[in-house]
């Protein structure tokens, strides 16, 4: 038998399901749990989730509020990415939340609160992973067998939370890989500008090391629930594979984003060697231009200086010295071409500048 609170949306602040001893079901939302609190406070089993406004300002109050202490809230939040910590009859633990938007990628904590027959998860306003387990909680909580052990239930019921949280997680991976398929189509353009490729290749590696450091988080955390002994878990091993099983699926992960940053930086070199074939064609064509221009400037600098010289007032040029001026003129600058040429295909220039512009 299954009893709802009359609230047909799932995605308010607080949502509950719960069992009773007497195996009724229960589900609800709201704004506030004030009207539902005794149906998981006396429950069998029971799931609370919770959105605050403000994670940091916001937690302490909440977690206080289901009965959980707060040094045990304190303690939980005091660790860098990762954090657990148990109490024999309360356990806590901190685990990152993923959301990408493009290259964007936050990293927001999911604090579990577990005590014998409640588990509670309270996130901030900008985690929406179990909306959708929400709508299937009531489903997965009827099929949990009633012959299990309080420790055995809540273990179950806490391993498919953290199954629901790493599923969202890997949904965002192929957000990156989109990500990575448009970086592959800027870098083959060779007509995109140099400092937006190197802006869009820097968000690429951050939004990686980001996304890979929540998942070392994960596996921090999901370590120490398993090799944890907490008193509120299981002993049960084959429960246990199940923590197991879900490290298992976060190294692949990191293998996978691990192998996008080994292709982004193959992708890298690829880049800084086509940029540097171009560097060096332009190079060699500079070289080729160098050799016409070296025979150009030769043909131009011998009748400059000579018409330079005879132009002093010490030769006394009249009008009647124009013919052999001119002839003298344009003989040198035939000489000159014909000699420069010369020695350049002499010095075989020609062959290697056509050679490096190959």
């Amino acid at each position: 038998m299954v009893q709802n609170n009359g609230a047909t949306a799932l995605d308010g602040r607080f949502f509950y399901v719960a069992q009773s001893k007497a195996g009724v079901l229960a589900q609800g939302c709201g704004e506030s749990p004030d009207a539902f609190a005794d149906k998981f406070e006396n429950a069998k089993l029971a799931w609370l989730d919770y959105k605050v406004e403000n994670f940091e300002r916001d937690i302490l109050g909440a977690a206080t509020r289901f009965g959980f202490s707060e040094r045990l809230v304190k303690t939980v939040l005091k660790g860098h990415g990762a954090g657990y910590e148990d109490y024999e009859n309360e356990l806590g633990f901190k685990i990152p939340a993923i959301s990408i938007d493009g290259l964007d990628v936050s990293v927001n904590p999911v604090l579990f609160l577990v005590r014998e027959n409640l588990v509670v998860t309270i996130h901030g306003g900008a985690v929406h992973r179990f909306t959708r387990f929400r709508r299937y909680a009531e489903s997965y909580m009827r099929k949990i067998p009633h012959k299990l052990t309080a420790k055995d239930r809540l273990t179950l019921l806490v391993t498919r939370l953290l199954d629901e949280n790493n599923g969202s997680n890997f949904d965002h991976l192929r957000e990156i890989e989109d990500q990575g398929d448009e970086m592959s189509r800027l870098m083959m353009n060779m007509e995109t500008p140099r400092t937006q490729l190197g802006g869009e290749i820097y968000k690429m590696k951050h939004a990686l090391i980001t996304y890979l450091n929540a998942l070392w988080d994960t596996i921090d955390a999901l370590n120490s629930l398993r090799y944890g002994d907490a008193e509120l878990l299981t002993d049960d091993a084959k429960i246990l594979t199940r923590i197991d099983l879900l490290v298992s699926d976060v190294n692949r992960q990191i293998e996978l984003s691990e192998h996008m940053s080994e292709v982004l930086a193959s992708g890298l070199e690829v880049l800084q060697s086509i940029y540097n074939n171009q560097l060096q064609i332009l190079n060699n064509r500079m070289a080729f231009a160098i050799v016409y221009l070296t025979i150009i400037g030769t043909a131009v600098l011998v009748p400059n200086t000579i018409a330079t010289i005879l132009s002093n007032s010490a030769f006394a040029m009249t009008p009647n010295d124009r013919g052999w001026y001119i002839a003298l003129i344009v003989g040198s600058t035939v000489i000159s071409t014909f000699f420069a040429y010369w020695w350049a295909k002499r010095q075989d220039w020609f062959s290697k500048a056509k050679a490096k512009n190959q």
